[in-house]
């Protein structure tokens, strides 16, 4: 039902409850209730009936958000599974031709690299695009999820630490944070060669933090052509949910031992 609807029937209930009742009450009751019972059973009459209708009404206001909700969320869902599916191609298409210069090359090494390269892609790509998120599940159980079939598929080592409480995002918010969590984990599993990583997210419907590291080969080492992989996409999303975005590599010495990524907002202060 359209806001006008109920704004038309918000106007209306009142005006039709008191005017009918007065007009029954002039025309057919005046010599059964005196002034101070008809005032009386009006009221009562006016709370009930307004009571009922009130209940009615943000019954259905929350039906028709709910729908609204679920729309967008499902809406993004396939947007996001969209852009993965997208990306995927790519990856493979630039893989299979850097396979195919390899086996012309007779290069096997570079090309049994390619061939793993491919099938990491593939079992990502399953586990991301295969089935719709759970019924029932929260965010923080989603991300879980991905979490645990993500080091299923790469064997690194994982230290996850997740507190997300109720009513910390939105629907189309998780959507953004989770496209973040996606392509860091992504980065990491394709470019880094890291052998440890470790999540913490913090969430409240105040703040939130998400720290993201891991012991790989450094910023420096995912670049191709002067391009950071994931990095414009990440940060896109990163402004979209009006929060900061840090990504640092640590280093000891001459040597880089990893890349730290910090994306965190502050509501109390917007």
């Amino acid at each position: 039902m359209s806001l006008r609807i109920f704004k038309l029937f918000t106007i209306l209930v009142p005006v039709l409850i008191i005017g009918g009742f007065e007009y029954i009450r002039h025309e057919f009751l005046l010599n059964y209730l005196t002034m101070e019972a008809g005032n009386f059973t009006i009221t009562i009459i006016t709370l009930l009936l307004s009571y009922l209708f009130a209940s009615w009404m943000f019954q259905s206001i929350e039906r028709s958000n709910e729908k609204v909700t679920i729309g967008e969320a499902r809406r993004a869902v396939y947007e996001e599974r969209e852009r993965l599916a997208r990306e995927l191609h790519d990856d493979l298409a630039q893989t299979l031709f850097f396979l195919n210069v390899k086996l012309k090359q007779g290069d096997l090494e570079e090309a049994k690299a390619a061939v793993s390269e491919i099938d990491n892609s593939l079992r990502q790509a399953i586990f991301n695009l295969r089935t719709p998120p759970e019924e029932g599940a929260n965010f923080q159980q989603r991300i879980h999820k991905f979490l645990e079939n993500w080091q299923l598929v790469t064997g690194i080592e994982l230290h996850e630490k997740l507190t997300v409480e109720e009513n910390s995002f939105s629907s189309g918010e998780e959507v953004q944070l989770f496209g973040i969590i996606q392509e860091a984990f992504t980065n990491i599993r394709k470019h880094s060669m890291a052998t440890q990583t470790s999540i913490i997210l913090e969430a409240h419907p105040e703040a939130w933090r998400l720290h993201i590291t891991d012991n790989g080969n450094g910023l420096h080492h995912r670049t191709s052509k002067g391009k950071t992989y994931g990095v414009e996409l990440m940060q896109k999303r990163a402004a979209e949910l009006g929060a900061s975005f840090e990504l640092n590599m640590k280093e000891s010495g001459e040597f880089p031992t990893g890349t730290t990524l910090l994306v965190q907002a502050d509501r109390r202060r917007s």
